[in-house]
Formats: C-alpha cells, sequence, structure tokens
C-alpha cells in the first residue's frame, strides 16, 4: 500500500526531536534529519505547496505536474514539460521512498530533499521562479502566512519553504506489494511465472546486481548501454569525470508498473522495451557498464520476467492524510 503518512509521532532522544514515521517491518527506517523534524503540520504544508501552481513564474506547473500521484509520483511524458511549455531533457522519476535516496535527480547533483526543491524551483525550462518573488507572492496570502508562522517560528524564507517540501516528500512511500508478501511467507502473492520471473532477476538476467535491497536499487550511477545524447552528460555532469559520462542513477522499480516511461530520457514507453534492451544487451554504446550482456531470453522468460517486474507495484489508493 503506498501511504502518504501512516502515523508521525515526535520523541525526544538525547535532546533531538526524532520523527517515526511508519514503514512495512522489511524496511529501514526512514531517515530523518534532526534540523527538519517531521510533523502533521509540516507534511500538510509541504503537501499544500507541492501541488501550487503559484510556485512557478507564470502559475501554470506545480510540484504535481511532473509527479502525478496517480503514477506513483512520476511523470507519464517522456519528457517532463515546465512553464511556457518548456520542454526538459530528462523524464521525472517516480519519488516513492525519496527519502532514503542518498543524493536526488538523475546525476545525483542534490545531497538532500530540502536542497533539491530548488533545482525544479529555479530551472528556466522548469518552474523558472524568482525566489525572491515566489517568498513575496507565499507572504501575501494571508492563509499561508499563519501555516508558516505555526510551522516554523521564523515565518516564510528560502529555508522553510524547502523544509517543508523537503517534509511532505519524505512521506511519500510505498510497501507491501506483492513481493513483499511473498518474501514475508505468503507463497501464493507470487503468480507461478512471477516466481520464475524472480528466479531469472536474480540468475540468468542478474537485474539484482543493481536492482537490489527493498529498493529495488543500489544507488549506484551506471551507464546502461542506450544511444546517448551529447547534451546530457549525466553524472559527468557532476562529477566532472569524463569516466562517469552518460552514468545514471540506477533507479527503484517499485511501482515499475504504473511509472511508465523508462529510463532518464523516458525513451522506453513499455516493460516489453526495456526487457528487450537488456536482452539484446544494450547498443555497446561508449561506457557500456560489463553488467549489460545479451541475455537470450526466450519469449516465455520475458513474459516471466514481466510478471515479476508487475509484482513490485502496489495495489493502492490515494486519500490524503489519514484523521489525527
Amino acid at each position: 500500500m503506498l501511504v502518504l503518512v501512516s502515523g508521525c509521532e515526535l520523541v525526544a532522544d538525547e535532546g533531538h526531536q526524532l520523527a517515526l514515521l511508519d514503514v512495512p517491518e522489511s524496511f529501514d527506517p526512514i531517515p530523518v534529519p534532526s534540523h527538519n523534524p517531521t510533523t502533521r503540520a509540516k507534511v500538510e504544508l509541504g503537501e499544500r505547496l507541492f501541488s501550487d501552481v503559484r510556485l512557478s513564474e507564470n502559475g501554470s506547473v506545480s510540484c504535481a505536474s511532473c509527479h502525478l500521484p496517480e503514477h506513483a509520483f512520476a511523470d507519464p511524458r517522456p519528457l517532463s514539460i515546465g512553464v511556457h511549455g518548456r520542454t526538459g531533457i530528462r523524464n521525472s522519476p517516480t519519488l516513492v521512498n525519496i527519502a532514503y535516496q542518498n543524493l536526488l535527480f538523475w546525476d545525483g547533483g542534490a545531497f538532500t530533499l530540502e536542497s533539491q526543491a530548488l533545482g525544479p524551483l529555479e530551472n528556466p525550462v522548469e518552474m523558472d521562479m524568482n525566489l525572491g518573488a515566489l517568498l513575496d507572492r507565499i507572504s501575501s496570502d494571508a492563509s499561508y502566512q499563519a501555516a508558516f508562522e505555526d510551522v516554523f517560528s521564523q515565518g516564510v524564507n528560502v529555508l522553510t519553504l524547502t523544509q517543508a517540501l523537503g517534509a511532505f516528500q519524505r512521506t511519500i512511500r510505498s510497501g507491501g506489494a506483492p513481493i513483499d508478501r511473498y518474501l514475508s511467507g505468503q507463497e501464493d502473492a507470487l503468480s507461478a511465472s512471477a516466481r520464475r520471473g524472480l528466479i531469472l532477476f536474480e540468475n540468468k538476467a542478474d537485474c539484482a546486481s543493481c536492482h537490489s535491497g527493498f529498493l529495488f536499487t543500489d544507488q549506484t550511477y551506471q551507464n546502461n548501454g542506450l544511444t546517448f545524447a551529447a547534451a546530457d552528460s549525466g553524472r559527468a555532469r557532476i562529477t566532472l569525470n569524463s569516466d562517469d559520462f552518460a552514468n545514471f542513477r540506477v533507479p527503484t522499480l517499485r511501482n515499475v508498473g504504473i511509472s511508465a516511461p523508462f529510463m532518464h530520457d523516458g525513451r522506453f514507453s513499455s516493460l516489453e522495451e526495456v526487457i528487450n534492451h537488456y536482452d539484446r544487451g544494450g547498443t555497446n554504446s561508449r561506457g557500456q557498464s560489463e553488467l549489460v550482456r545479451s541475455l537470450q531470453l526466450s519469449d516465455m522468460e520475458k513474459a516471466d520476467l514481466k510478471a515479476f517486474l508487475l509484482s513490485l507495484s502496489d495495489d493502492f489508493i490515494l486519500s490524503g492524510l489519514p484523521d489525527a
């Protein structure tokens, strides 16, 4: 079940407030920075900001415009579109379980959810918003001003704005998919086809070399054998290391059944296309990871692998924050 907030309680621990957020037993606890503890009021404020088009220069897009809840907080368009119809060079990926990511963006260009929020806000292709003008816009709304003063003693500023957005995104999490029920001992949670797909995933296809752990990602950056565009250097944009050219973050596979399209540029619209790409061993592009190799899967094996991947998606409804 994908949950926005499933219980939130603050406790004191050696002088620090720690936010306790419910997660499945198989998950690690959600990491929450001590400088930005999670509270219901802060999350509600962040959720409001997340969906507010006034955070963009011309009032046409919000964070939620490219991270749709019904698509696991991903963008169903190949390339995300910002203000004035400007098209970016990347697909906006899922935000589910983003609290666990050690670096943000496809290239790892941000260290925290709070700092990450500034990227889309100021990017001229995305929200193109001057931060000073944004603060004036938010402060002129009496209800926003009251909400900020209720949550933060210092009121509306860049720090509190990003802290509210970060607090909300930290609560977007997903667990309880069929694969979780299967791994906890419920044999019939997976079909026979999906169980065969799991064996393929871990062995012949060796997907688990990168898509591992409860997040189904090892959070590394890999060149997975795509043809590349010189306009997007991937991880090399951050490290300035030519060896990182066209390396992109290994994405989580949770909810891949509803978060298409796939890859950093949204070039594949279906799981079949993704499986076929890896089956043929990529394109032998420059710097391609040695993990990407020809698999020679049969049609049945491809179908089984897809069945397993679909078992990573939750059956969920989004009903907002639960009652206190």
